[in-house]
């Protein structure tokens, strides 16, 4: 059996590029996974986690087909932090579950490329570091930020600011340039990591 692949966290603010980064990674040959698309596999899949949300909130967060509306459950918990904190607390063991599951499954696959790397934009917040042998964080200046992502400026206030993530990553990369000089820097990244350990 081969060696583990290394497991790769990209992290940062909003709009600093976790997700142009993520792909970066993907055109070198890593497998990738992002906490959003784990988060819509949650509320499509988890039952249990259905039941709570109608419990909580009625069928006001549901579509007429029964699907989880994320743009409704994102109305009630940006608008009071208490639902917020109930949220994250039975959706983020889920969510670190199915990334672990998937780190596992994609780990014991005998042609595994040497990298997984995922995208987690609260992988502080949460403690998930921990899990990870490298981390990236991004972060951009303000300016560059507010025209990339519009109105989520709200959402910042709760999150560890950008300069500790940095200061805490194994890689950091401000991202305020063109996506080329993004795609140079994850480059470089991927040839440090797969060098011969």
């Amino acid at each position: 059996m081969g060696r583990r692949p290394l497991a790769v966290a990209i992290t940062g603010g909003i709009a600093a590029g976790k997700t142009e980064a993520l792909a970066a990674f993907a055109r070198r040959g890593a497998a990738v996974s992002s906490a959003d698309e784990i988060v819509h596999r949650v509320y499509r899949e988890d039952a249990s986690l259905t039941s709570e949300l109608r419990e909580r909130w009625g069928e006001s967060v549901f579509t007429d087909g029964g699907e989880v509306e994320r743009a409704a459950i994102g109305a009630i918990v940006f608008a009071d932090r208490s639902e917020l904190n109930w949220l994250e607390s039975v959706l983020h063991p889920r969510v670190r579950r199915m990334h672990q599951q998937w780190l596992d499954e994609t780990a014991a696959d005998p042609g595994s490329p040497e990298l997984v790397v995922v995208e987690i934009p609260l992988l502080y917040e949460t403690g998930g570091e921990a899990r990870f042998d490298k981390v990236v964080a991004l972060t951009a200046s303000p300016s560059v930020r507010e025209a990339r992502r519009g109105v989520f400026a709200d959402r910042e206030a709760r999150l560890i600011p950008d300069e500790e993530k940095l200061r805490r990553a194994d890689f950091a990369y401000v991202n305020d340039g063109s996506l080329e000089e993004l795609d140079a820097f994850v480059d470089g990244v991927v040839k440090e990591l797969i060098s011969p350990r």
